[in-house]
């Protein structure tokens, strides 16, 4: 019979633009958007007036006038970051935020009487002042977002953020240009301008909701300089945190290198007026932004420091593209848009362009996130403060490095594959520091690469504090596999030989699992098992066992080995049921006569992973476990 009722359809996958139509997100979003637009309409405005109107206010060479407001802009990041971070932790943000828009309001006002009375010092203090506003709201930026996001939302709002700063400097910088540029009163057009987008960002930071200080009652330093110092050891003293800022860093090296040569490049090797250099920012814009808007679905919402690898390959990759495709290219004239286009070849380096954007976009956000993830919340401002000192420091270094080269001889191109080979060199050195951003990598390629992966129930693993997850054996990739899927680092417990196993057993040395004998073959191993399994759970970490001791032979579930409720025993810890569900019968899995790894099958095909609730380490007997794994497991082996 027809009820009239329309039978509901399956729930739609949340997507990170939901954020987009939330107060806790959307406010902020628009207000660092205006901000990051207004820092390069009143950045560009100035350089191109410095540029083409200076002549008569000054005896200093443009060129030495546009190098000195590039410094100071960027002076204050290192002066006064300490500071901001401080007052981020401090206060209560929303308000934090507004007061620094205000202050915004005034600063454009100082640039737009800069511009009526063509005073070079008056322009020059108020773009001392823009970088002092953008030093005191960069730690309020990514510091905030914690605070409003879930955890599986933190990806897809810093791919946003990202996504939207890029889009804004593309958008501020060509504004900024063209408005400057039209006629006699184009000055003044760009201070009006620079204005209203000012207070245009007040009226968007209005609607952001209270954010509470993380540390109120702080004890302000202010001496910026012992202050930036504390800032800088604390923040080294959490290893990962410290190689992620380092990592974030270099980014911004890399890309200050790649972003200071557009101009060069495209009137040198292009054959490209200023319009051919806009489209290149916007090409190099466009893929970080659609790189950052990637990452949320290649990490399945959660901060998957695999992506970081994967990144830095392709920064690597392109970048020698680029110089292949660009060595032989020697401007005869210069033109537009549209003999740039014309060219083939022009069409080459335009991908390359656009995908160093890309994989910078998945090198960059998974590392903002990991910062925010694993940062104490008290210190989570002036952590992010440090790396914000640590950026401008980079960025100055490349400038210098980059004028170095050049005058060595070497040409733009020969620049970027310098870069890109660099970019190699420190991300090993970074991996082969902090094994977990090459382990989560592997782990993440030979998931996605191999299977089709699906999750399920993982939120009943904790944040944080010890735990343990158990799961059936199905295959040698058991242990990459959940590792690929679980937010936090598991250490596993295997068996010995399973460890030992060809090509895979550098993957489980990376991921610091812990090999395991019976106490027949090897009682010492056993009991250096036991002792490290427990020192895990003691350091609050995750540890992940197979209490089968072995993998199926037929791909159904065996008895459960009593070796779990000792080591609960010497370190009490909830435990999480889990069951892999499609893996029996792949490549990696048993086949009827009891070998695996012998003929290509099962690639690609579909496997889960299902999590159960959190049992009490009292309750977790082998018993209960084995019948939650079963239960979970179902009729799918």
């Amino acid at each position: 019979m027809d009820t009239g009722r329309t039978a509901p359809g399956p729930a739609r996958e949340a997507s990170q633009f939901d954020l987009m139509r939330e107060r806790r997100f959307a406010p902020f979003f628009w207000t660092q958007f205006l901000g990051a637009a207004n820092d390069n309409v009143f950045k560009n405005a100035l350089v191109i007036f410095v540029a083409f109107q200076a002549a008569g206010m000054t005896s200093m060479d443009p060129n030495t006038l546009v190098n000195l407001a590039g410094a100071v802009f960027i002076a204050p990041f290192m002066l006064l970051s300490a500071t901001g971070g401080q007052l981020a932790d401090k206060l209560e943000k929303s308000r934090l935020i507004r007061a620094i828009k205000l202050f915004e309001i005034a600063i454009m006002a100082v640039g737009l009487a800069g511009f009526w009375m063509r005073d070079l010092a008056t322009l020059f203090v108020a773009l001392a002042l823009m970088g002092v506003h953008s030093t005191l709201f960069g730690p309020v930026k990514y510091a905030i977002l914690p605070q409003h996001l879930k955890p599986e939302e933190l990806v897809g709002g810093n791919g946003l953020v990202e996504m939207g700063t890029f889009v804004a400097i593309l958008a501020g910088t060509i504004a900024g240009g063209l408005v400057v540029a039209a006629g006699p009163h184009g000055p003044l057009w760009a201070g009006s301008l620079a204005i209203a987008i000012a207070v245009a960002g007040w009226l968007s930071s209005r609607a952001i909701p209270e954010t509470p200080a993380v540390d109120p009652a702080l004890r302000f330093a202010w001496n910026p300089f012992t202050e930036t110092w504390r800032n800088l050891v604390f923040a080294s003293r959490n290893r990962v945190v410290w190689l992620s800022m380092m990592g974030i860093s270099w980014f911004w090296f890399y890309g200050a290198v790649f972003l200071a040569q557009f101009a060069g490049f495209a009137r040198d090797h292009l054959g490209g007026n200023e319009t051919v250099v806009t489209a290149l920012l916007a090409l190099f814009s466009v893929g970080i932004g659609a790189g950052s808007l990637l990452c949320e679905r290649m990490s399945r919402r959660r901060v998957e420091l695999g992506l970081v690898p994967f990144g830095s390959i392709g920064l690597t990759l392109f970048a020698v593209d680029l110089w292949f495709a660009s060595r032989g290219l020697t401007a005869t004239s210069i033109a537009g848009l549209d003999a740039f286009v014309a060219k083939p070849a022009h069409w080459r380096v335009a991908a390359d362009l656009v995908l160093i954007g890309v994989f910078g976009g998945f090198y960059i956000v998974p590392l903002y996130a990991l910062i925010q993830e694993r940062s104490e919340p008290s210190h989570r401002s002036r952590i992010i403060a440090a790396n914000n000192i640590l950026n401008a420091v980079f960025m100055v270094v490349a400038a210098i490095a980059a004028i170095l080269l050049l005058n060595a001889g070497l040409s733009m191109p020969d620049l970027f594959l310098v870069t890109g080979l660099m970019n190699a060199a420190v991300a090993l050195f970074i991996y082969l520091l902090v094994p977990e951003f090459l382990m989560r990598f592997l782990a993440w390629l030979l998931i996605n690469a191999v299977y089709h992966m699906r999750t399920e129930g993982l939120e009943h693993v904790p944040d944080d504090g010890p735990c343990v997850v158990v799961c059936n054996h199905v295959s040698y990739v058991d242990a990459v596999a959940i590792a690929a899927c679980v937010r936090r680092p598991v250490r596993f417990v295997m068996d010995h030989r399973i460890f030992a196993t060809p090509v895979l057993s550098f993957l489980f040395r990376t991921m610091g699992a812990i090999p395991i004998a019976p106490a027949r073959e090897d009682p010492a191993l056993k009991e250096r098992a036991f002792a490290q399994a427990a020192d895990v759970l003691a350091r609050g970490e995750v540890l992940g066992i197979f209490p089968e001791g072995r993998l199926t032979p037929d791909g159904e579930l065996g008895e459960f080995r009593p070796g779990l409720s000792e080591i609960l025993e010497r370190t009490p810890a909830p435990v999480v049921p889990m069951a892999l569900r499609g893996l029996w019968g792949s490549f990696f899995s048993r086949s009827a006569n009891g070998k695996a790894m012998r003929r290509l099958r099962g690639f690609f095909s579909r496997i889960t992973l299902v999590a159960g609730a959190r049992i009490a380490p009292g309750e977790a007997t082998p018993q209960r476990l084995r019948d939650e794994v079963l239960a979970l497991r179902g009729e799918h082996r």
